[in-house]
């Protein structure tokens, strides 16, 4: 079956959103004109809470953007976004869900950030993303979405991890930093990644 994850095309992502991807609205037609190709649409949400602790505001005399140490993990402090409820949080209204199968939210935890689709960062919590998938017999994903250098590549990552071949569509995906997008290429190709264009699906 083959199968589409969209991650986290949401408006709190755009340009005018309080954590803007560089062009990342760009990739909304993109998404929509390749979704016909696809047997499985499956979607991803950012749905934090308020309090949620990589925001900046809830960290005393800290700035976006900042790195603090937090349960064990190196955390990186953003402005506050896709607060479950919010605007922000919604999908983009001009991206065609009409074929979406299912959203899966993450997030959700107040003291844990999750950048991938299929589990919070320190493994301790799974989306049952990766169960769903398999029990509809998928073997092959291809992904899209915001942002390629944080939470597609984690997703990617963990979906290799779970023994997915992976594919992605490059044009139909933005990263927040370049720099960081062409390491985290090259770790894919080097996990066995299909990097492809939204004219080869």
């Amino acid at each position: 079956m083959k199968t589409l994850l969209v991650i986290d095309v949401q408006n709190d992502f755009m340009p005018s959103g309080s954590l803007a991807v560089p062009e990342g609205d760009n990739i909304v037609s993109v998404i929509n004109n390749i979704q016909d190709k696809f047997d499985l649409i499956v979607a991803t949400q950012d749905w934090h809470p308020k309090t949620h602790s990589s925001f900046a505001i809830n960290h005393d005399n800290k700035s976006d953007f900042d790195s603090i140490e937090w349960r064990g993990q190196r955390q990186t402090l953003w402005p506050e976004h896709c607060v479950q409820g919010s605007n922000g949080a919604e999908l983009h209204p001009e991206l065609d869900t009409t074929k979406y199968e299912a959203i899966f939210r993450k997030g959700t935890g107040i003291n844990i950030d999750s950048y991938s689709a299929f589990y919070d960062n320190n493994y301790l919590k799974a989306t049952g993303l990766s169960g769903y998938l398999k029990e509809k017999k998928v073997s092959q994903l291809y992904f899209c979405g915001l942002a390629s250098d944080i939470c597609v590549y984690f997703s990617v990552r963990d979906a290799i991890k779970e023994d997915f071949e992976c594919y992605l569509i490059e044009d139909a995906a933005k990263p927040l930093d370049t720099e960081a997008f062409e390491v985290v290429k090259a770790k894919m190709i080097a996990m066995g990644v299909h990097i492809i264009t939204s004219k080869s699906v």
